[in-house]
């Protein structure tokens, strides 16, 4: 049986709009991690949530995006290779600092939406993340998707001397090669039930069910949970269960 550390997005309102409950999933999960203003999130709701990370003893990562504060981050941006290094070398900085105020540091970054999904199927983005990570002046280590050909990336990250976390998702449905399927079809977001027996596969046999039934072996260090309503709180507290 593999131990596996749960993670949630948190830090995501922004000015009087608030979203998550994370004073409520706090307590349960292992590695918060924290928008860094980009997508979400502003100085005060960053100090906020590095205050409930540190009440609850709760490893923090930052959380970086695409600059899209009005799609929430989840529209991709043609960007090169220097504007990624240098947008995620600002909005790391903006969290270690806020951290550092709070006796805090920073142990990984996990990107967020658009930026994340264009990461896992763009190796120039890739690329362009492990540079960043590779010139910050504080070790950091990178979350990605665990998939099929995980191993590619890790070959990757191993060059820059980056350890990669490997993150699966409790609430998501997989394809054959070990990538989300597309919200748009049918089944792609388990129900409740699911989601726990899916995540009771991954801790008992390494594995998940993808969509067409097969058996699909993924390692993964990190589960990503979701808290923006009480009853995916409650979900978190079973899954806690089943990884305790």
């Amino acid at each position: 049986m593999m131990k596996i550390k749960l993670n949630c997005d948190l830090g995501e309102s922004f000015g009087a709009w608030s979203m998550g409950l994370d004073a409520e999933v706090m307590p349960y999960i292992d590695q918060a991690s924290i928008a860094c203003g980009f997508h979400a999130g502003d100085p005060l709701v960053m100090q906020k949530t590095l205050a409930l990370a540190k009440e609850s003893q709760v490893m923090i990562g930052a959380h970086p995006s695409y600059p899209d504060l009005v799609g929430f981050g989840r529209r991709s941006i043609a960007c090169s290779t220097a504007e990624i290094i240098a947008l995620l070398h600002y909005q790391i900085a903006a969290l270690e600092g806020m951290a550092k105020a709070q006796g805090l540091s920073i142990d990984y970054v996990k990107p967020h939406g658009a930026l994340y999904n264009d990461m896992m199927k763009d190796a120039d983005v890739f690329s362009a993340i492990l540079t960043a990570l590779a010139e910050y002046p504080l070790p950091l280590s990178l979350m990605i998707q665990a998939t099929a050909d995980f191993e590619y990336y890790q070959q990757q990250a191993n060059k820059l001397g980056i350890n990669l976390y490997s993150e699966a998702f409790a609430d998501r449905r997989y394809d054959d090669e070990g990538r989300l399927l597309a919200r748009t079809k049918t089944g792609a977001v388990l129900t409740k039930t699911e989601m726990l027996a899916q995540v009771q596969q991954l801790v008992e046999q390494s594995s998940v069910t993808t969509v067409s039934g097969k058996i699909l072996k993924l390692n993964v260090d990190s589960l990503c949970v979701h808290g923006d309503n009480m009853a995916g709180v409650q979900a978190i507290s079973e899954i806690k269960g089943l990884l305790a």
